[in-house]
């Protein structure tokens, strides 16, 4: 049985490694922010949810098919935690009491496979009545194809058929064996046989006539004697001891595949409960393939700000449909990065099969996501901040492609105007022209002004919203860069 609830075709690889800038990322977006609102201080969540959004989805049909399924599971969240229960209550009653499994003894494997298998049948017996119960409210292909294997493989003849097994197993009736003799008249080719009554009832077989027996009875303090007959036994039993024990992981392994894979939905669920306290919307994007240029949208927010303040907070809304470029300068403190952040973060998350925090979405997927952002100066430093913003941006050089997505954060400033402008110039139509599209915050009024003279058709203007009084909307909106970023409002608030 597979699941088959993150991807159409396939498991989920939690194994997975993340891309080169990972960590970048996790820095930049403050990317553990949204990781602990998901998992709710769960590590295994928390795990879970890193390797979905680190590692997502560039193909569009593939993401609409997690979607699809998120959907369901806003629409049925209770059914779905309950079905996250499953799996959990497999790994208490384990951690519990069956341990024999990994024993070297072919009897202590087979009493703790049957145990493991005796749970377990009575966990697919929920799962079985939650798909009869609750099938038709769910209409993604992904739960659609789940719950019509659950109904057709674990159909009532399957549970009588193994509970039969089971029943047979404990050996009630003692272990018959057959054997032959080798050299030295050691026995060989032990085979476990299935007695036989002809159907008589326990009656008749007792009255009926039965063929001569030769038995031998063991002293009751004959420990090497018992010991010969447990051997004896083990050799009849260890291939059914093997077969029971690889059935048990083979459910095990279903139900390991089945909390994973329901894990990353939990996590979406638990965040939108808590952006649901707060008043903030959810939409569901609209893609478009990594070589078309879309990106606008209404009402975006960054939601690790969200998540961190615990409360509503500014959106933004913008057009850049067709545009590669999108410069965004203005006033100081006017919500420039934070702008930044809730695109990569609406990228990240829609391309893992979310939600985005906005009221309406819609943007081209891209091949890979990367940062440049300043970074403070400290001793682990070799050289100097310019050195390393060169070096951090030779490394991304080395690792981007096509229809990438590069957001630039103050970067190339520890320079002077001049020489930085002339750096971020180059550096950023080389990228463009290798189709990387481009999302620029900057303080740089040379590189700014120099691109808006250009006119070019595929770029955008954006600018930090202050109001006449000197006060910050903390919206972008479209305008022309201008040679001041208002460091006096700054000076006044702080200085009087």
């Amino acid at each position: 049985m597979k699941v088959y609830l993150l991807h159409r075709d396939r498991d989920f690889d939690s194994k997975q490694n993340f891309p080169s800038n990972a960590q970048a990322l996790i820095q930049d977006l403050e990317l553990n922010t949204l990781f602990t609102a998901m998992a709710i201080k769960d590590e295994f969540l928390f795990n879970v949810v890193k390797q979905a959004v680190l590692t997502g989805l560039n193909d569009p049909d593939s993401i609409r098919y997690r979607q699809d399924i998120l959907r369901d599971c806003l629409n049925n969240p209770a059914v779905v935690r309950e079905i996250y229960q499953i799996p959990i209550q497999s790994i208490q009653n384990k951690h519990k009491k069956w341990l024999g499994i990994f024993s070297k003894y072919p009897g202590s494997i087979l009493s703790s496979a049957i145990e493991l298998l005796e749970m377990f049948v009575d966990l697919l017996r929920r799962l079985k009545q939650i798909a009869d119960e609750h099938a038709d409210k769910f209409e993604s292909d992904g739960f659609k194809r789940f719950f019509v294997m659950i109904q057709q493989e674990l159909s009532e003849d399957y549970f009588a058929i193994v509970e039969n097994h089971l029943k047979e197993l404990r050996f009630h009736r003692g272990v018959l064996l057959s054997a032959e003799l080798g050299i030295g008249n050691e026995g060989k080719n032990y085979i476990l046989r299935k007695a036989k009554h002809n159907g008589q009832n326990w009656v008749k077989r007792i009255l009926a006539r039965k063929s001569p027996i030769y038995s031998y009875t063991l002293h009751p303090r004959d420990d090497a004697g018992a010991r010969a007959l447990g051997e004896l036994r083990d050799g009849g039993i260890n291939l059914v001891a093997n077969a029971v024990a690889q059935s048990a992981d083979h459910i095990d392994s279903f139900l390991n595949a089945l909390r994973l894979e329901l894990a990353f939905y939990i996590g979406c669920l638990n965040l939108v409960d808590q952006l649901t306290q707060f008043g903030e919307p959810t939409a569901f994007p609209t893609m478009m393939d990594s070589k078309e240029r879309i990106h606008s949208f209404t009402e975006l927010y960054d939601i690790c700000l969200a998540l961190t303040t615990k409360q509503k907070v500014v959106g933004n809304d913008v057009n850049a449909d067709g545009r590669e470029l999108v410069i965004i300068t203005g006033a100081n403190q006017g919500g420039k990065s934070t702008f930044l952040r809730s695109i990569g973060l609406a990228q990240l998350m829609m391309q893992a099969g979310m939600f985005v925090p906005a009221e309406s979405f819609s943007a081209n997927v891209c091949t890979g996501l990367f940062t440049h952002y300043k970074r403070e100066e400290d001793t682990s430093m070799k050289s100097g901040k310019l050195d390393e913003e060169l070096s951090r941006m030779s490394i991304i050089v080395d690792n981007i492609i096509p229809n990438s997505l590069i957001l630039f954060n103050e970067s190339f400033a520890a320079t002077n105007e001049r020489e930085g402008s002339e750096i971020a110039r180059q550096i950023t139509c080389a990228l463009l022209d290798r189709h990387i599209k481009i999302f620029f915050v900057t303080h740089q009024y040379e590189l700014a002004h120099g691109f808006h003279e250009k006119k070019l058709d595929n770029a955008i203007f954006l600018r930090a919203e202050r109001k006449a009084d000197g006060g910050r909307t903390f919206r972008v909106v479209e305008g022309k860069p201008l040679q001041t970023s208002y460091g006096k409002d700054l000076y006044r608030k702080v200085f009087g």
